[in-house]
């Protein structure tokens, strides 16, 4: 049988780009189907967010060749504050403070723009010789068989490939083809995020602040600029959208505080939906689904790149080990060790989550004493609040290889 390429991942995103060039490292080829072309993706002005990395996350792109490129325009979070209260009256005297210090691997995390992570992956794998990149390019269809999986372009051309894997989002087509169901929820919240600039420095110091209608998370990116989450009801984040900057911040500001001075919005402005997507499986007969096609989960805690890095850390060590053994890397016992790693993973998360975004976001005065109670329990011991550090950091459970800063 003839094959274009060992593997075959459908999307282009940052999930899919490391994917790509751990198994490139780890001697595979692959086909990198992206929709959208290089030279869009690589414009400084292509896209305003954000990622919050853990610890963990920044030891793969480490061990894959990309921190090096992005370190300059990563910054540390040296600090995390996590308080509960309502816009313009200040926050709760319970709270939450945690310290890098406190843990001896050094920042619990980093925050990246996206615009930089994508333009260093894409120089990665242009550098690639094991790595096809086909872009713009769309796939139409699909088909899988005992041998392999073939996939139909848009172009005309069809790939064949002992595996595809699909890291083409929540609306996955991968997993829509291959009759992967998902289980839905709509948390009734829109995700404002916008870079805003400061008069004061924000001390690499990231807050999560939880209102009734959802949190604000305050995020510190190089220089005096923040990136800012802010989880609003539908009716209220459209308002917000239609805003000019000026009023933007007009209606920001009580949330947001004075603590560092004035502020202003120093860039584009999205939105998007909230919601909890799950496949109901991630792995079928010669497929696997990666990132948010199998998962994705509410930003409150800002896992969801740092939840598809393991995705793709475990499938790289997975497949990797399975071609060094002479097993066929598609095959249904390879895949099933996937499936078996990221299980828990992802439904502890998923459950930790959806919980954490029903117990703060509402107003509700019992459910608030008793969240308030526990935050300064956790605050007052320091062996809590050191798992919640390395929890945050990433250095919990089963980590692949990369996720620990060594070569696949």
């Amino acid at each position: 049988m003839k094959y274009d390429s060992d593997i075959a991942i459908v999307g282009g995103g940052l999930n899919g780009c490391a994917l790509a060039i751990a198994l490139a490292s780890g001697g595979l080829s692959v086909t990198l189907i992206d929709s959208l072309p290089v030279d869009a993706v690589k414009e400084d002005s292509f896209d305003g967010r954000a990622y919050a990395l853990a610890l963990a996350s920044k030891r793969l792109l480490d061990a894959v060749g990309i921190w090096e490129t992005v370190s300059p325009d990563a910054q540390p979070m040296l600090e995390i504050k996590v308080t509960d209260g309502r816009a313009g009256e200040g926050p709760s005297p319970f709270w939450m403070h945690f310290d890098h210090a406190e843990i001896e691997e050094g920042p619990m995390g980093f925050m990246v723009e996206d615009r930089h992570l994508r333009r260093a992956f894409l120089d990665r794998i242009a550098d690639e010789s094991r790595i096809t990149h086909l872009t713009p390019e769309t796939v139409i269809a699909q088909t899988v068989d005992a041998a392999g999986a073939s996939v139909s372009l848009a172009s005309g051309a069809t790939i064949r490939t002992r595996l595809l894997v699909g890291c083409d989002g929540r609306r996955s087509g991968v997993a829509e083809r291959a009759g992967i169901g998902r289980s839905f929820k709509d948390y009734g919240q829109t995700a404002l995020v916008a870079a805003i600039g400061h008069q004061l420095p924000h001390n690499g110091i990231a807050h999560q602040f939880f209102m009734p209608a959802g949190p604000l998370a305050i995020l510190p990116l190089t220089g005096n600029r923040s990136s800012i989450v802010w989880a609003e009801t539908h009716e209220r984040a459209a308002e917000l959208s239609d805003l000019s900057d000026d009023e933007f911040i007009d209606a920001l500001r009580p949330a947001f505080g004075d603590f560092l001075g004035d502020i202003h919005v120093a860039g584009a402005r999205f939105s998007y939906p909230l919601n909890l997507t799950l496949a109901n499986r991630i792995t079928d007969q010669r497929l696997a689904l990666v990132g948010d096609a199998a998962h994705g989960v509410h930003p409150i805690a800002g896992q969801g790149l740092n939840l598809g890095l393991r995705d793709v850390g475990a499938l790289a060590q997975v497949l990797v080990d399975a071609r060094r053994r002479g097993e066929d890397v598609g095959a249904d016992a390879v895949l099933a060790r996937y499936s078996e790693w990221r299980r828990f993973d992802t439904a502890t998360l998923a459950m930790a989550t959806n919980s954490f975004n029903g117990l703060f976001s509402n107003d509700n005065s019992f459910l608030r004493a008793g969240r308030d109670i526990g935050m300064g329990v956790v605050n007052a011991i320091p062996a809590l609040r050191r798992s919640f550090i390395r929890e945050a950091a990433g250095l919990t459970g089963d980590l692949p290889r990369l996720l620990q800063g060594r070569a696949l």
